[in-house]
């Protein structure tokens, strides 16, 4: 069934107004005709920082690529969001009561998110009513864009080049999304530089996890927010920086996903917010010297030659894999149990790629903890399913009080 234009008419959709696509040269352009730096900054007061701009004193702006430039009458009170990035984000705005969707299971996206909430008093992922979009199976994605027309959001805060890359769909689908229920506002391949879609390549930029949060914080017009949960991040990379031993001192670290005895390695030392957890500490890529892509996979004789001394395991927090269960398995294979990383017990679980600045915050003091235990405290052990292990209060890298201030709306 065709959804009916007709039934926008009168709703808040219609104070959310797309207002163009990226321009050349680099720059967001919108409707008044206002550039935007790639770093949120302009020539002009209003769209990068939540600020005024559009047609008339009430409006504002926002810009992020492939989008262009939005601009708002009204702060978005329903959102659609995709990833665990833009719901996290939402959360830590203090707007995650907007959030009505996840692409994949909402329990399980929900557990994630509460996993690492667990120590924020008064911060919490509301799952009542979140519906799932992806309906695919066998690897495939498929979200049916009823659910899309169903859902009515004001804002979809996931990347159009993305959901054009889904099963059924294209550009204009994407487009008549925009145009019959409310605009998009996301940027996904940002996570590893990947090459979005052809149609959307010309258009596209990658950003930070911190400027994908501008970008964000300035259509919820909580700019000053999202600037003070940063400077949080900021202290603690430099706590962490300003600790590290010598380069020569750091260990070899390799990110993997283990299944059905076989490894999925990736790269730490390649760019995207991926990385954004492990980055920060500059230490050697076990996988540096290997053409590692989405496809490539490991038996246990190769990750031998590669012998990382510490391992991570993405998706090792509240997830569906069991990592100290794999760790038994590996201790007890005649090849794997020869790993040094088993054999020290180094094989950590590790945080999720997809992750927003809430968990970011985490998966930054988890990694200090798991790389060099020595100079900031023991990672503690972790059991599958648990929250986010509560660590001593003096051995804590940065101030869960004040995070949990800043999303209530108390930060400075």
């Amino acid at each position: 069934m065709q959804p009916d234009a007709d039934r926008l008419t009168g709703t808040r959709r219609d104070a959310i107004r797309y207002c163009g696509a990226v321009a050349g040269a680099g720059l967001l352009a919108g409707c008044s005709g206002r550039e935007t730096t790639p770093s949120g900054s302009e020539n002009e007061a209003g769209s990068a920082d939540g600020g005024s701009g559009g047609d008339s004193p009430d409006t504002y702006t926002a810009a992020m690529a492939p989008v262009g430039e939005v601009e708002f009458d009204a702060v978005p009170e329903s959102v659609s969001v995709y990833s665990l990035l833009y719901a996290d984000l939402a959360v830590a705005l203090g707007h995650g009561g907007a959030v009505n969707s996840l692409g994949f299971d909402a329990d399980a996206g929900g557990n994630t998110l509460d996993a690492y909430y667990a120590n924020l008093d008064g911060v919490s992922f509301d799952r009542e009513g979140i519906t799932q979009l992806n309906s695919g199976s066998g690897g495939g994605i498929s979200v049916d864009r009823e659910l899309l027309y169903e859902l009515d959001s004001d804002l979809h805060l996931a990347d159009p080049a993305l959901f054009a890359s889904f099963d059924g769909w294209d550009e204009e689908d994407v487009a008549e999304v925009r145009e019959r229920v409310g605009p998009w506002f996301g940027n996904s391949y940002s996570r590893r530089h990947a090459a979005p879609p052809e149609a959307y390549r010309d258009r596209y930029e990658y950003y930070t996890l911190p400027e994908i949060g501008e970008r964000v914080a300035a259509a919820f017009r909580e700019s000053e927010r999202f600037a003070a949960l940063d400077a949080v991040r900021e202290d603690l990379i430099e706590t962490i920086r300003s600790d590290l031993p010598p380069a020569e001192e750091r260990p070899t670290v390799a990110t993997l996903i283990y299944m059905d005895g076989t490894y999925y390695p990736s790269r730490t030392d390649e760019p995207g917010f991926a990385n954004a957890h492990v980055r920060p500490f500059d230490v050697p890529d076990a996988f540096a010297g290997d053409d590692v892509t989405y496809e490539t996979a490991y038996d246990h004789e190769r990750l031998l030659e590669v012998d990382p001394d510490v391992v991570l395991h993405q998706y090792g927090i509240a997830s569906y894999y069991d990592v100290g269960a794999v760790r038994e398995e590996l201790s007890d294979h005649p090849v794997a149990g020869n790993l040094s990383a088993i054999a020290n017990d180094r094989f950590y679980p590790s945080g999720d790629p997809v992750q927003g600045p809430i968990m970011n915050l985490f998966q930054l003091e988890m990694t200090a903890k798991q790389l060099f235990p020595e100079r900031f405290g023991e990672w503690p052990t972790y059991e599958r399913g648990d929250d986010y292990p509560e660590i001593p209060a003096d051995e804590q890298l940065f101030d869960r009080g004040e995070v949990a201030s800043i999303v209530a709306g108390g930060g400075e």
